[in-house]
């Protein structure tokens, strides 16, 4: 079946969710880069919060003090899905917001209310700007963030697929370790008290442990094309 023209096509906004190693950020790029739509890596924008946390000499372990400063950074997320910066306070932090010093501490920031009420309003303002429409990953979108959106998706793969995955993207990562960390994170993520990492109940499940970057990319398009079509 052919894609609609993305300028004639109804905007559709979908959100992608689903913990870290099942695919989320290359198939919402590839997605979004496929129907003509814009793309937001939420994740990116608490890691630059972060990042800009760390640099500034703010006590990540102390979420007063995160609270405190969560309103000052500038961060301004680009949304074309094959270049998708991101600076904080005019500064490129695409490559800094990606060391393993902002991946450690990026959980503790993202848990403090302050933090996700700040992020949280950024990314509406963006999704509601974009007019051809967006997807937009993350851990809370179709369920805090956009609950409204037209198409909701949770990826989700098995300890063992997502941790080859990210030790291949890390290089030179321990396999074992890689999947010790992924199942820190996702107790961290579901257990907090704001905005945890949930399936919404109208999202629809796709497991990747299984399946190429081809064809989830392939099963989401499919996806949204038949969203658009019913609207």
């Amino acid at each position: 079946m052919e894609s609609t023209d993305a300028r004639t096509a109804p905007a559709v906004i979908v959100a992608i969710d689903g913990p870290s190693g099942t695919g989320k950020s290359s198939t919402s790029k590839a997605v979004a880069a496929q129907l003509g739509l814009s793309y937001l890596d939420t994740g990116a924008q608490y890691r630059a919060i972060t990042w800009w946390m760390v640099n500034n000499g703010i006590d990540v372990a102390d979420p007063s003090s995160v609270a405190d400063a969560a309103g000052k950074p500038d961060i301004v997320s680009g949304t074309d899905p094959s270049a998708p910066g991101i600076t904080v306070d005019g500064t490129d932090a695409a490559g800094p917001i990606r060391t393993q010093e902002v991946t450690s501490k990026v959980s503790a920031v993202s848990a403090v209310p302050e933090v996700r009420a700040r992020i949280t309003e950024l990314q509406r303002s963006i999704a509601s700007a974009a007019g051809q429409g967006i997807v937009v990953e993350g851990r809370d979108i179709g369920t805090t963030v956009l609950p409204d959106a037209d198409l909701k998706i949770f990826l989700t793969a098995s300890p063992e697929a997502r941790a080859a995955r990210r030790s291949g993207e890390l290089k030179g990562a321990d396999v074992a370790a890689t999947r010790e960390a992924l199942i820190k994170r996702d107790t961290a993520d579901s257990t907090r008290k704001t905005s945890p990492l949930a399936k919404a109940a109208d999202a629809v499940e796709v497991d990747t442990s299984d399946l190429t970057l081809q064809q989830v990319i392939e099963c989401v398009v499919t996806l949204v094309e038949e969203k658009r079509a019913a609207k």
